[in-house]
């Protein structure tokens, strides 16, 4: 018996092996993996050996400058450790360095200056053009970092506060000068780490790696009102290889928003935000829990976001973009969702408008393609889905399966240039997406069909290893 055990036991890995890295790759989340937070670097020192002072007013920019500057010596040595202990530490933008570790203890507050002066001015985008708000120029974040490798951001719970109300106040009056500055934001980098850390009142977008690769964001909170305008939780940008997970975000605009890129800036700069996953999280706001665009211009393809809860929400998931936009959408598989007090659980958006200037190109058309939600369920959805594509430019292969939603609308889903397939989908869908799932057009849904594979399979598998075991 020994011996059969043996034989059927390389059975079984030879057909997980021929499962192949394409099906289990992807649930398999290896770049969810961590590593460098959890490295001991071999030099520290504390911000206090600077002449930082925790009382909440000392301004303590150049402190923060000063020990950065002092550890970059070490990068080639191992990495170094900045430690922020307990107390509350005023500061204006900073720049990190590679092979750095951010360590803010329990008690730990870095605030944001309130003012504007500390938040100086640098270039736009350039897959942008211009300040995201106004032309011309941006505020930089409050904690910075480009073209570095291995930099966490990390410690016990500590915060990281913008105090923001006074940029919110600025917007809403129309007396910025430029656009408002992220709360973190890391260009051309590799081997990020954000974790442990609670994030508040951000001016704009909260945590924005833009060009870079590698990035985790794991056990954040990042909090702001629901009325603060473009309070965004964490948005990935021309990013790749990105595991956001065990978040709990609560703020005013969408709380993952996944960019590329606006119209023929992005187009030009060419580069995707692909090989996203992102799994536990929680949110709410007065816009999208998960939102793709619409800034996409550079192209959105695999992403993979399961075990879900959005509630008290304006929209479940959304994709939102324009004529101009070009890029695509594509190969998009959210799964095991919940919404509870959500006005519109699905929604396409496909004429959003705004263009960063009268240069782009009109007939620079979207390509969105397989797009599909599965195990959905909502309670209290004011409407199931309002999928509008683009007329001439439809949004093709969009899949629903497994979706039941208590909607209090008379019209539950109102679809237009879209084109796709759903199966257990109550209430019934819209008639552009009612032809069934099976058995004719699984091939069309993406990670749908390979998914079921891996589950027979997987059941198999189990089945065959319960009878070596008797």
């Amino acid at each position: 018996m020994s011996e059969t055990r043996s034989v059927l036991l390389v059975d079984v890995l030879v057909l997980l092996a021929l499962l192949g890295p394409t099906q289990w790759g992807a649930m398999g989340s290896s770049h969810c993996k961590r590593h460098n937070d959890e490295m001991i670097r071999p030099h520290s020192v504390t911000i206090t050996e600077f002449g930082a002072v925790g009382d909440g007013v000392t301004l303590n920019t150049k402190a923060f400058q000063n020990a950065i500057f002092y550890l970059n010596s070490f990068a080639d040595k191992g990495g170094a450790k900045l430690f922020v202990p307990a107390g509350r530490w005023l500061t204006g933008s900073f720049d990190l360095i590679s092979h750095l570790t951010l360590w803010l203890d329990k008690g730990a507050v870095i605030l944001g200056s309130t003012n504007t002066e500390d938040w100086p001015i640098v270039d736009p985008l350039p897959s942008y053009g211009r300040g995201r708000e106004l032309p011309g120029r941006r505020h930089r974040s409050l904690i910075f970092g480009r073209n570095l490798t291995d930099v966490v951001i990390t410690g016990e719970n500590g915060t990281i506060d913008g105090q923001g109300s006074m940029w919110w106040e600025r917007f809403r009056n129309k007396t910025l000068d430029y656009t408002r500055p992220h709360l973190v934001e890391l260009m051309n980098s590799t081997g990020v780490v954000i974790s442990n850390l609670t994030f508040l009142n951000s001016p704009f977008w909260t945590i924005h790696p833009i060009y870079c690769s590698h990035v985790i964001v794991q056990n954040v909170t990042i909090r702001a009102p629901l009325d603060s305008p473009n309070t965004d939780g964490i948005d990935p940008d021309s990013s790749d290889d990105v595991c956001i997970e065990d978040c709990y975000i609560s703020t005013g605009d969408d709380v993952i928003a996944i960019k590329s890129g606006w119209d023929e800036y992005g187009i030009s700069y060419g580069r995707p935000s692909k090989n996203i996953i992102i799994r536990r999280l929680i949110g709410e706001t007065h816009s999208s829990g998960i939102a793709i665009g619409s800034e996409m211009s550079g192209g959105v393809s695999d992403v993979h976001a399961e075990d879900i809860v959005f509630f008290n929400s304006t929209t479940g998931i959304r994709i939102k973009t324009s004529p101009g936009r070009g890029g695509y959408v594509r190969n998009i598989f959210i799964s095991n969702v919940s919404l509870a007090n959500v006005k519109v659980a699905i929604r396409f958006t496909g004429r959003y408008g705004e263009h960063p200037d009268e240069s782009y190109d009109p007939k620079a058309m979207p390509k969105i393609e397989r797009i599909t939600f599965k195990d959905i369920h909502g309670e209290n959805i004011t409407v199931a889905g309002l999928m509008e594509g683009i007329e001439g430019d439809n949004f093709i292969n969009i899949c629903l399966y497994n979706i039941t939603l208590s909607v209090n609308s008379i019209s539950p889903w109102n679809c237009s240039n879209v084109q796709g397939f759903s199966s257990l989908v109550f209430p019934q869908t819209c008639e552009l997406l009612e032809e069934s799932i099976f058995p004719d057009h699984c091939t069309e849904c993406y990670h749908l069909l390979q998914e079921h594979r891996i589950r027979n399979k997987g059941a198999r598998l189990l089945s065959w290893w319960t009878y070596l075991g008797t």
